[in-house]
């Protein structure tokens, strides 16, 4: 099969379309013919050697596609269905993936939408239960436009809470559009969100890693109710919980974004879509900030 993979650390040049051995599913897996897989910072981040040591490297988490193998003890899925979720192995940008979680795509999805989805939808969801967010308190999202803050909004009202999202204001009327109250990032933060919330917020999930902590916590009535994603630095200075994947994953949201996408309580990010053999481009647009909105790279 064809795979993308690195035998060098360096920029995107080092990226190869290479062939490889078919994978084989394990007990409980699943085998996917490819027909889109996300990417993501984590993906550049490996090829500049910040993440893993080993050499070489196949990139990609999350992918979407059709059955195509069952592993030992597999029920519920049958060869020939669209599915979606995580490869485990990391190794998703490739003509075959082997699925370790998954569920099947919403009928109303293609390939790249359904892509788009897993790991923002794990890492807010995760952070949400972690948070204990629910119906009947008030959530701030730190960062709430972008993949993960906008999914954590949209997952947190359809929970039942009262959600405010820091944001640029261009960007006010997108966070309205998915059900939270827009505030400015910046100085003077924290008398803004107090204009909304006298006394303060229940719960804060800091999505942008831009330094506010504290301020969060001042917000949120203590440490204990922050969790940072995006600023591991921050979370140890302040006492702040960093929610991590390999503390437990939330998979379970997997089989749960379907309804709330075919009920429309759940809008798709958008997608900009690559060719798997462009993939050093994808690379380049997501590094440079030129895009807004989930990379896709696109198989067969």
């Amino acid at each position: 099969m064809k795979a993308a993979r690195f035998d060098r650390f360096g920029g995107p040049e080092v990226l190869e379309i290479v062939d490889l051995p078919d994978p084989h599913p394990g007990p409980g897996q699943v085998r996917i013919a490819v027909r889109a897989a996300g990417v993501n910072p984590s993906d550049w981040k490996k090829r500049r050697g910040l993440m893993d040591e080993e050499l070489p490297q196949t990139l990609g988490y999350e992918a979407a596609g059709v059955v195509d193998k069952l592993g030992e003890g597999v029920t519920g899925v049958a060869a020939g269905d669209r599915v979606f979720g995580f490869s485990a192995a990391g190794a998703a940008q490739a003509e075959l993936a082997v699925l370790s979680h998954y569920a099947p795509i919403p009928p109303s999805l293609g390939f790249a939408d359904a892509a788009a989805l897993p790991a923002a939808i794990e890492t807010a969801t995760r952070a949400l239960d972690q948070l204990g967010a629910g119906k009947g308190g008030t959530l701030l999202v730190n960062g709430a436009s972008g993949s993960i803050g906008s999914a954590a909004v949209q997952l947190a009202a359809a929970r039942g809470a009262r959600v405010i999202g820091t944001a640029s204001p261009a960007n006010h009327d997108h966070l309205r559009s998915l059900g939270a109250e827009p505030v400015a990032y910046g100085a003077g933060l924290t008398e803004r969100v107090r204009a909304l919330a006298p006394g303060g917020v229940d719960l804060a999930l800091d999505a942008a890693g831009s330094g506010n902590l504290p301020e969060l916590i001042a917000l949120a009535g203590g440490a204990g109710n922050v969790i940072t994603i995006a600023d591991f630095t921050g979370a140890q200075e302040h006492g702040v919980r960093f929610s991590r994947g390999d503390t437990g994953r939330a998979v379970h949201v997997l089989g749960e974004i379907g309804e709330l996408i075919e009920t429309g309580r759940f809008a798709l990010p958008a997608t900009h879509t690559f060719p798997l053999t462009d993939i050093a481009e994808a690379h380049r647009a997501g590094e440079n900030g030129h895009v807004r909105g989930k990379l896709v790279l696109l198989v067969g």
